[in-house]
């Protein structure tokens, strides 16, 4: 039986046709000093990622720590590695953040205004347009949010974006990381829009492997990725994503997920 070649995928992050082109420059270059041989795939939107997420032929492929971290142990896929991004809510590591997004000549000015505010979500199984929202919510106004209308799924970043340039919404959650890349690459696209606010930072969306694909092939694509700063044309290929390294991750980092949801769940007191 011929095996499949092992994907790679940067769905997640695939912003624009040129952000996805930057990823897939830097697939075939962690295929080329790995020795194995990647087939750079977009899955593009709406196709659901929970499809994307449960492929046997994973090798590189982004994956939000919320799901990930409620799958059982032994259904988890493979965790290779996670971005470390240069700006300064990574703390220099394996972190992420939510910006809180709002329009500029919105109604939403300040903090206070949040609690009744109408908000836009990605899905609900997504910590940055999700839950990294309601954690933020619960921590500002626990037992005092007001019922308020609320629009999703908004799918991804683009979905907040549109809605908020539109009207339809006043506030916002999307990945800081996102947010960075669009602010190198695509700046008209947030153009209006303002952070009012940033989430804390925790451990960021991992790129994983099928729990099937060959222990060696594995650990060739994790080592590739984690010294790929170390050469010249991984560093400037990092650059251009606006990263510094990727950086080995342990899945129980991510078990601190799902305990923040259903904590803010509990303190929120009011449903999405």
């Amino acid at each position: 039986m011929v095996m499949s070649k092992p994907i790679a995928c940067s769905r997640m992050y695939n912003l624009s046709p040129r952000i996805r082109s930057l990823w897939d420059a830097l697939f075939a270059l962690v295929s080329l000093r790995s020795g194995v041989e990647l087939e750079i795939i977009a899955h593009a939107a709406p196709a659901p990622l929970s499809e994307l997420w449960t492929r046997p032929d994973m090798g590189a492929v982004f994956m939000c720590g919320y799901p990930f971290s409620r799958m059982p142990e032994g259904f988890r896929p493979a965790a290779l590695a996670a971005p470390v991004s240069n700006e300064a809510w990574s703390l220099d590591q394996p972190f992420y953040a939510s910006h809180i997004l709002v329009a500029s000549t919105g109604p939403v000015n300040a903090v206070a205004d949040l609690a009744a505010a109408r908000w836009g979500w990605t899905v609900r199984d997504s910590q940055s347009g999700y839950h990294a929202a309601r954690s933020f919510l619960a921590g500002q106004f626990a037992g005092k949010m007001k019922p308020s209308m609320t629009v999703g799924p908004l799918l991804n970043p683009s979905g907040i974006v549109a809605a908020l340039k539109d009207g339809r919404i006043d506030a916002g959650a999307i990945d800081a990381y996102a947010f960075q890349l669009l602010s190198m690459h695509e700046r008209d696209a947030i153009d209006g829009l303002r952070i009012l606010a940033t989430t804390d930072p925790l451990p960021a969306p991992l790129l994983v492997a099928a729990q099937t694909l060959p222990a060696n092939i594995a650990t060739a694509l994790q080592r590739s990725l984690a010294m790929l700063h170390e050469t010249p044309e991984g560093a400037a290929a990092l650059e251009r994503l606006g990263l510094r390294r990727f950086s080995p991750v342990a899945p129980s980092a991510y078990d601190v997920l799902p305990q923040r949801a259903d904590d803010a769940d509990r303190r929120l007191g009011i449903s999405w």
